[in-house]
């Protein structure tokens, strides 16, 4: 009989197409069942309900140990969709404070996917946040009559003091963006939003642990699964301990009621923020609750804006408190000696040009020009800098060095505290001006108005007031801070190391002495205490939009010093009349702990005061 080749062939063919078959299907089993973790998750879901613990958030203490932000219960309502069954909505909604409408909507909302991204009828959903205890109280009694609903323990924040909002910050709902950053994190999961609350949450966040409960058909709760040998015990958030002095930080925010503004106070030795205050300020206990987003809205709202953090995001001209820095660089860079004497007739006057000034005598030195606080000094001692072409080349060259200088004194770049948000402020280069007004053709004339703080600088108070710590310590400073210490935690050491700027020590002691002749002598004399040497400079920024600011930096004592502070308020006009007045007071209540009955009327003025009416910004 002869063999059909083909009929042979084919037998092969069709035996290929069963192997390639098969081992399709075991690839595509192998994927479920070893690779794909859906239909596991979906069958452990049957069996096992996974519960979230989570850990209590560390602890905030001011420097001296004071309890500053700790935490109390909340419970929130959550869900598994698949295991809700029919139940008497209105018993429910009666019981936790909810309209049917409300009920509807909440369910609804969960269940849309470009509200809640991470839904799954499969997986906990929550359905309301914050319970009172009352009503925690009352729903726990019948949650047997709901099924598919349970109470999530959770912790919110509770704070001793109402002050600090701007450093503390405050915890918040994650949104889906937090989620897509960080796999810690689950909807519904809460944390951190602005100030130590955000840059230091991973210290604070602690590590979520996890009970396992079994299920019986019915899908009923029967108990912990292999009596919790599988549960993860819940790891504590380390607790953090403020540079924050917070009976300082309260008696600063008084002080600045009715007032638009910021006060830094550092220990300068240590670079550590004794008080950081932003005017208007707000509650931090507005931000925790139900009431969060409404009360959040408000705030947003406000024309004033207290969630705008004016001791690190605010940029002024920092006017006559710049002038120390002004006299360092050109001490150091030889343009003057302590006998050099510049002539100021009402100002700088040079051609046409002309820079106003307050009466005083005439031709004047360096430490006088602190005392009195002239512009004329200023102007000509930055004009024979910048347009010293024999040592320089050219004014664009002359300019750089300045701002070399500024920029090792801490202006035109961040400090790098430890907060979020904080601003650079602004020292132009060159090139700026280059852009500006043609190459080669502007000189210090042109850009006059720098040499006295005004024109295009901007800087933070913070940054006035590192510049006040670097005179006290006669030449360094640490990067400032608010953070004493972590628990548990060595704190980089870098962070903490001394900062030199490009000026040599021995000028600033130059520096202090004048600004110590500024109080006991010149513009800041409301700053004179009789026990406390107090060293300082007055500040009067222009404000082409209203009232011209009010400014003051100042350090004490002035051999060790302690303390040092820089005020800026918006709108008050001279610096002697706000800026001095509140900067004298937070030093004194500092160093002797109360206010001398001499100046208790200087206080009442302050605290009293309202500069607002001055603003501009009218409150709908």
């Amino acid at each position: 009989m002869r063999k059909d080749y083909n009929l042979e062939k084919r037998k092969y063919i069709i035996a290929g197409f069963i192997i390639v078959i098969v081992i399709i299907y075991a690839i595509r089993l192998f994927n479920l069942q070893m690779l794909d973790s859906k239909y596991k998750q979906y069958a452990d879901s049957n069996a096992f309900l996974r519960k979230t613990i989570y850990p209590s958030r560390g602890i905030i203490y001011d420097r001296n140990g004071e309890v500053v932000v700790f935490n109390q219960p909340a419970y929130d309502i959550m869900l598994i969709p698949r295991d809700v069954q029919p139940f008497d909505t209105i018993d429910f909604c009666r019981t936790i404070g909810l309209t049917r409408e409300q009920f509807d909507k909440r369910m609804t909302d969960m269940k849309d996917r470009r509200l809640n991204p991470g839904y799954s009828s499969y997986s906990p959903q929550t359905f309301l946040t914050h319970l009172s205890a009352e009503d925690y109280g009352r729903l726990q009694e019948k949650m047997y009559r709901f099924p598919g609903f349970y109470i999530q323990k959770r912790i919110l924040r509770q704070y001793n003091f109402d002050c600090a909002a701007n450093v503390l910050g405050n915890i918040r709902e994650v949104s889906q963006n937090d989620i897509d950053r960080d796999q810690y994190y689950m909807p519904g999961d809460y944390i951190g939003d602005l100030g130590v609350e955000r840059s230091y949450e991973k210290h604070l966040r602690g590590k979520k642990g996890a009970e396992i409960l079994i299920r019986d058909a019915r899908g009923q709760i029967q108990g912990r699964f292999e009596d919790g040998n599988h549960d993860i015990k819940a790891v504590s958030g380390r607790n953090l301990k403020l540079s924050i002095d917070i009976k300082l930080q309260e008696y600063a925010e008084s002080l600045m009621v009715n007032k638009i503004g910021a006060i830094v106070a550092i220990e300068p030795a240590t670079g550590e923020i004794l008080a950081m205050v932003s005017a208007p300020s707000y509650s931090p206990s507005l931000m925790v609750g139900r009431q969060r987003g409404s009360n959040y809205n408000d705030l947003k709202n406000d024309p004033y804006k207290p969630l705008f953090d004016r001791a690190l995001m605010g940029a002024y001209p920092p006017g006559s408190t710049f002038k120390p820095g002004q006299g360092l660089i050109l001490l150091q860079e030889g343009i003057v000696n302590l006998s050099t004497a510049y002539p100021c007739h009402g100002g700088y006057i040079n051609g046409r040009l002309k820079v106003k000034c307050h009466p005083h005598y005439s031709p004047i030195a360096l430490k006088p020009a602190l005392q009195t606080s002239c512009n004329a000094y200023f102007c000509w001692g930055f004009k024979n800098l910048v347009d010293k072409r024999s040592k320089y080349g050219s004014s664009a060259n002359g300019f750089e060095v300045w701002k070399k200088h500024l920029v090792s004194l801490g202006y035109g770049y961040r400090l790098g505290v430890d907060l979020p948000n904080e601003t650079r402020g602004f020292i132009p280069n060159a090139e700026f001006y280059n852009k500006r007004y043609g190459e080669g053709r502007w000189s210090a004339n042109t850009v006059i108005s720098v040499s006295i703080g005004q024109g295009e600088i901007l800087a933070s108070p913070l940054q006035i007031a590192n510049l006040c710590a670097t005179v006290a310590n006669r030449g360094w400073f640490i990067t400032p801070h608010v953070v004493k210490e972590i628990e548990d935690t060595v704190i980089n050491s870098e962070f903490r190391e001394p900062r030199y700027p490009t000026i040599d020590q021995h000028h600033f002691d130059d520096v202090a002495e004048g600004m110590r002749m500024a109080v006991t002598g010149g513009t800041c004399s409301v700053a004179n205490l009789p026990d406390i040497e107090v060293c300082g400079k007055t500040g009067t920024a222009q404000n082409p939009h209203g009232r011209d600011h009010s400014a003051f930096i100042g350090f004490a004592p002035y051999h060790n010093p302690k303390i040092a502070v820089a005020v800026y308020v918006e709108n008050a006009g001279y610096g002697a009349a706000f800026g001095v007045p509140i900067g004298s007071l937070l030093i004194e209540k500092y160093l002797n702990g109360k206010i001398s009955e001499q100046r208790k009327h200087i206080e009442t003025t302050m605290l009293e005061s309202n500069t607002i009416i001055y603003s501009g910004v009218k409150k709908h």
